[in-house]
């Protein structure tokens, strides 16, 4: 199989994800946190270890700070389900959002009455028009600003930088969706408007399934949305005030994190900057071969530089269901078609009414063969 759905999960992991996995199931697979018993110390030991390398790639001091949960829809969820709001609430979101902010968003409007405001974004060039933000700023102040780092339809880089630290002047809570952009490109904490980054184990992070979080880089205070056992403080009915067990209810998946901790070890190994420059050498090859085909039409930002590793596309004689389901049976390559969990983007780009696109996500683990060989398939329909 080649594989092209690296948005949706990266496939294959390092081959240390692998090792690390079955390890852990054979050897220290126990319930951290709750023993001091010698296995369970280590177990604790990998949780720890995982931390402080999150911590350290997007450049926080306090490991602790660094929340671990199922994933990131669910750590989506911890934080806006934790913020306080009112019907004088305004929320700004991006066309480029995932369910797990519109649906989560959308429920809590319904609740408290709250407003959600669009950031204005141009439909052809996907590029935010930052005067028309700032007047809209200005007439209705943020209180609340989510962004969706890396759009996992078009691969659009949004420009965080000047979306937060325009809110920031207005004293908005700032949130990065860094689902598809942490372990591609460089996230600095320390120095960036950012007071929660949510991120995802199992994509660019090359971990399994089972792990995700969010990062706490704000004096803002969240309520408490999940509750339930944390190993400490046991006789209080409250969760314990300090964190991360304020955060993080139930025992954790320490098999899912000792992937987590095996594949942060290897991005450190092979860097970023190395990571970055291989992806998007490979994404810009893919637009090469692509636009040689008359028959597809291509949903790519103006500016390429802001653009990597996901390319949304269309056929003029197939939907892309149908394309998708073609490139699967007859040239075995996995490739995703459909709206992509993203609701707003497709209205942006006007592919709303075809269902959606087909989506080519690119990976760390994809050659320049395995994109000759997508060419090749598609070459057949154009």
């Amino acid at each position: 199989m080649i594989y092209f759905d690296n948005a949706a999960t990266t496939y294959p992991k390092p081959e240390c994800v692998y090792t690390a996995v079955d390890e852990c199931q054979r050897s220290f697979a126990v319930n951290a946190g709750r023993g001091t018993y010698k296995t369970a110390r280590q177990a604790s030991k990998m949780i720890h270890n995982t931390r402080t390398a999150l911590a350290k790639l997007v450049n926080i001091n306090n490991e602790n700070n660094v929340i671990l949960s199922p994933s990131a829809t669910i750590a989506m969820n911890i934080v806006l389900n934790g913020l306080e709001y009112n019907s004088n609430t305004i929320v700004y979101i991006t066309p480029f959002e995932h369910n797990a902010v519109a649906r989560p968003l959308k429920r809590l409007s319904e609740i408290y009455r709250f407003s959600i405001e669009m950031l204005p974004f141009d439909g052809k060039t996907q590029k935010l028009d930052i005067e028309t933000m700032r007047n809209k700023f200005i007439i209705k102040h943020p209180n609340i600003v989510i962004v969706n780092h890396i759009s996992n339809v078009t691969g659009n880089i949004l420009p965080i930088n000047e979306i937060f630290n325009a809110s920031r002047e207005y004293e908005a809570i700032n949130i990065l969706d860094a689902s598809q952009s942490i372990g591609l490109v460089p996230i600095d904490l320390s120095s960036q408007e950012i007071d929660f980054l949510v991120f995802a184990g199992h994509k660019n992070l090359y971990g399994n399934f089972g792990t995700g979080g969010f990062v706490y880089n704000s004096n803002v205070k969240l309520k408490t949305f999940l509750t339930g056992g944390t190993g400490s403080d046991s006789l209080n009915l409250n969760m314990p005030e300090q964190l991360p067990d304020l955060y993080e209810p139930a025992s954790h998946d320490i098999i899912s994190i000792s992937a987590l901790n095996a594949s942060l070890l290897w991005i450190n190994d092979t860097s970023l900057k190395n990571i970055y420059t291989q992806k998007k050498e490979l994404t810009d090859y893919a637009i090469q071969r692509l636009s040689e085909l008359s028959s597809v039409t291509l949903y790519l930002p103006e500016n390429k530089e802001n653009h990597i590793a996901i390319i949304s596309l269309t056929h003029i004689d197939y939907r892309p269901e149908e394309l998708a389901d073609i490139l699967d049976n007859d040239f075995d390559i996995a490739v995703r078609s459909g709206y992509h969990c993203a609701p707003y983007v497709h209205k942006l780009i006007g592919t709303e009414d075809n269902g959606g696109t087909l989506r080519i996500s690119i990976g760390y683990f994809n050659t320049k063969n395995d994109v000759d060989s997508l060419i090749n398939a598609l070459s057949e329909f154009d």
